[in-house]
């Protein structure tokens, strides 16, 4: 979240797409329906179904699954035809003015530097002009050609409205009607916030959706704003906290890019991450790349990590290429890998297209799981009937389990949606032989640590040297865990401008990132975990939710990272002058010699407006990006692409042109595209979700959620029924070209049948919470059905869009 939960309810308009957070996120959903009551806002919906959140809504529009892009391309469009956009903040705010490089170009489909083979772009041509200096060339009157600006209006002035929907099947009236909504706030006293989930992100085109919401809240004005921003809702308590400390194995702990292959020494792994501004005076905050860099390799290996081995550079594993969850389950597959450790996760359930799952495990020599519930991937080998079929005899695989306390049986922090770390204290004992989870980890480590330190090995020094400073080292307190994330002075640090200023003494804790050095001083396990445990102690346990702003910024209640900020790019919500857009919703303002209000600044304190240092910090341009320079896979500018299992025969925006029918960069494995499966054998959409009384796949496990949820279902519409002769309450079978399921029918006028591009479309829908593991009805896992392809800049699977048909059972 750029916001966060409480700042819903400042917005003028709730719009919600890509998620249904009155059915996934029921607590915090409560914001929004704050806004309603108290500031009149409006709620939006669009969604492929008319779902819970859509019944409370002021207005509901269906759309097909996998076309969103289409949709907010049509968006982009209107409030670029109609001139509904915040001009000041778009022309000071934005890459607007840049020029991009001549080279570029776009043509039906496909942008410029594709290579068909390697299905990837050599990207030479998605850059800015530069100047002699280095800096980006800018067109303040925004009518060069090759301005973004320009650039961004020919782009989607194809996206109107007749062929949204056309491509999406949304009624034109109703998609004219969410454009009207949306147009409103580009008022600067107006705002919307938008609220997305997994709709959005399980398509193989997931991260330029939310591209596309990225550049209408940039032309709206919203980014910044109090009631604005683009609010990613988290499922689990602490999905947030595991994605900040490297869920995604590209990354190190606080996003920093993992080092590979290509990168030979510390040297040339900094020079390539360093950036160097692209405009003059911005502070590019991530120059202190170094600092966090430097700060983590002390935190992991102390005096061990020093000037003279390049501060234990060599200790890190180099990543050799892909690292995410379906290039690790494809090598496994492949017979490449030995053993998995499968800790709180679920994969046999919860990745795509179960029978190559299952069949990738059967070939490791050891699977370890460590989980408090005996889960479906712990027992892939055991025969379930029809709902797990195999044949253990056939599978070489030896399976641990390590009983794991549940997240009420441990104390430490959690961070939510809205990045506000908050500590919580263990309720009960965990049963039996369950341990935390840091105890189990220990008691490897160590064990780890014994056996290289009798016998060796080819390069023992990264777990023989790693720092284990703990007081019990076969049980750290999580406490210790914290104050080691956070970090400490390991030597005074002092004023870069007055070396006789102490900052902080040798040995305490650090206040913030600012603190951190790249000289080998400092420690930090996360950088932008640094302020969770000062000098003044445990910040996450804070639980004092004053707010006298009435804003909903109660900085004194637990810890918002960075350094405590509850609106990111909050420099945004004041004009270039440091005069808040909205009075009324002022977040920050300058003060004549410093900027102030009731947030943590995004911005140099003292930064005067007259010195032009721009709001978005962590771009080296200072501005927010309507072009995406080189940073995406498939372009710089979303563009819509079909799901990779398409309803229809060809792309309606480049029917001509099958290469660019689905996402030409998504990465594809061999055998499969195979397996994709084609519209004359499987004729409906289906999509996956979640439902309130369960939970992931945990709660099939409790009693109460069986009873409430007991079993496997399908939802169809009313005239898909009519056509298969499916009654309420049915057993159906689902099949897609990787395996089948059955469920019961739940015939519902809430999943319309749409007309797109020329056809019907009838889509059907799928709760993904069952198994053949807990205490509901035994039952078939969703992802039996799922495609094993993703998206192509963090390969999140497509389960949001795939193709199957239906039949009575």
């Amino acid at each position: 979240m750029t916001n966060h939960w409480v700042d819903i309810k400042n917005a003028d308009l709730v719009f919600v797409m890509g998620g249904n957070p009155a059915e996934a996120h029921p607590c915090g959903f409560k914001w929004a329906i704050k806004a309603k009551k108290t500031r009149k806002a409006k709620l939006v919906v669009v969604d492929p179904r008319f779902n819970r959140t859509a019944a409370v809504a002021d207005f509901y529009a269906p759309l097909r699954p996998g076309s969103d892009i289409a949709f907010l391309g049509g968006v982009i469009n209107y409030l670029l035809a109609n001139d509904k956009i915040h001009h000041e903040y778009v022309k000071a705010y934005t890459n607007a003015p840049f020029l991009i490089d001549e080279g570029f170009a776009f043509d039906d489909g496909i942008f410029s530097g594709y290579n068909t083979e390697k299905r990837s772009y050599g990207k030479d041509t998605w850059k800015y002009q530069l100047d002699k200096d280095g800096y980006a060339k800018v067109d303040e009157t925004l009518e060069s050609p090759n301005c973004v600006f320009q650039l961004l209006k020919k782009h989607y002035s194809r996206y109107t409205p007749e062929v949204v929907s056309q491509v999406c099947g949304t009624p034109k009236d109703a998609f004219l009607k969410v454009c009207e909504y949306i147009a409103e706030t580009a008022a600067p006293n107006k705002t919307m916030t938008n609220l997305y989930a997994l709709g959005w992100t399980e398509h193989s085109v997931g991260s330029q959706n939310i591209r596309c919401m990225a550049i209408i809240q940039q032309l709206l004005g919203n980014m910044g704003m109090a009631g604005g921003g683009i609010n990613a809702l988290r499922g689990h308590a602490n999905v947030q906290g595991i994605t900040d400390f490297a869920l995604y194995a590209q990354v190190l702990p606080g996003y920093l890019s993992a080092p590979g292959d290509a990168d030979p020494d510390r040297k040339t792994y900094l020079e390539k991450r360093t950036p160097k501004a692209l405009r003059p005076g911005q502070m590019n905050f991530p120059q202190n790349f170094p600092k966090w860099f430097t700060s983590l390799c002390k935190a992991w290996w102390g005096d061990a990590a020093n000037k003279d081995n390049d501060f234990a550079f060599d200790y890190l594993p180099k990543l050799g290429g892909a690292s995410d969850v379906l290039s690790i389950f494809n090598a496994m597959y492949e017979g490449k890998m030995n053993g998995f450790f499968c800790q709180g996760f679920n994969p046999l359930a919860s990745v795509a297209n179960k029978k190559k799952v299952g069949d990738a495990l059967a070939k490791l020599k050891y699977l370890v799981v460590i989980d408090p519930l005996a889960t479906d991937t712990s027992e892939f080998w055991k025969p379930h009937g029809e709902f797990n079929e195999v044949d253990p005899s056939k599978v070489q695989t030896e399976v641990f389990r390590l009983p794991a306390g549940l997240f009420a049986e441990q104390t430490g922090s959690f961070t939510n949606s809205g990045r506000v770390v908050q500590w919580h204290w263990k309720a009960a004992d965990a049963p039996g032989e369950a341990k935390d989870d840091t105890e189990i980890l220990a008691a490897l480590f160590l064990k780890l640590k014994e056996m290289y330190a009798k016998d060796g090995g080819a390069f023992p020094d990264p777990i023989l040297k790693l720092t284990w400073g703990y007081r019990q080292p076969a049980k750290p307190a999580p406490e210790e865990v914290l104050m080691e994330i956070n970090g400490k002075a390991l030597a005074d640090v002092v004023d870069p401008k007055d070396a006789t200023k102490v900052l902080v003494k040798a040995g305490e804790q650090l206040p913030s990132f600012a603190m951190l050095r790249d000289d080998g001083s400092t420690t930090c396990g996360n950088w932008i975990y640094c302020g969770t445990w000062s000098q003044a102690g445990n910040n996450t346990a804070r639980r004092d939710n004053s707010d006298p702003s009435g804003l909903g910024q109660t900085l004194n209640w637990g810890y918002a990272w960075p350094v405590n900020r509850r609106i990111l790019y909050n420099r945004a919500s004041a004009d270039p002058a440091g005069k808040a857009w909205d009075p009324k919703r002022t977040v920050l303002k300058w003060l004549g010699d410093k900027w102030g209000g009731n947030d943590i600044p995004d911005m140099r304190p003292d930064a005067a407006p007259d010195q032009g240092v721009m709001p978005f910090i962590m771009n080296p341009e200072g501005v927010a990006r309507l072009f995406s320079r080189e940073l995406m896979a498939e372009g710089p500018f979303p563009e819509h692409y079909e799901p990779f299992e398409t309803p229809l025969d060809k792309n309606p925006m480049h029917p001509n042109n099958p290469k660019a029918t689905s996402n030409p960069a998504a990465r594809v494995y061999k055998g499969d595209m195979e397996a994709f499966g084609k519209a004359k054998d499987f004729p409906y959409v289906a999509t996956t979700y979640r439902l309130t009384e369960h939970f992931h796949y945990w709660t099939k496990h409790a009693h109460i959620n069986a009873v409430l949820q007991p079993e496997q279902f399908v939802e169809i519409g009313e005239e898909l029924a009519r056509e298969k002769g499916i009654r309420n309450g049915d057993t159906v079978k689902v099949r897609s070209n990787r395996g089948f399921i059955k469920g019961i029918a739940v015939v519902t006028k809430r999943i319309r049948t749409l007309e797109v591009d020329g056809k019907k479309v009838h889509t059907v829908g799928i709760p993904i919470h069952y198994g053949f593991k807990g205490v509901t009805k035994p039952g078939f896992i969703t992802n039996t059905l799922t495609p094993f392809v993703g998206d192509a800049n963090t390969q999140t699977p497509e389960y949001k869009a795939f193709l199957v048909n239906i039949e009575r059972a």
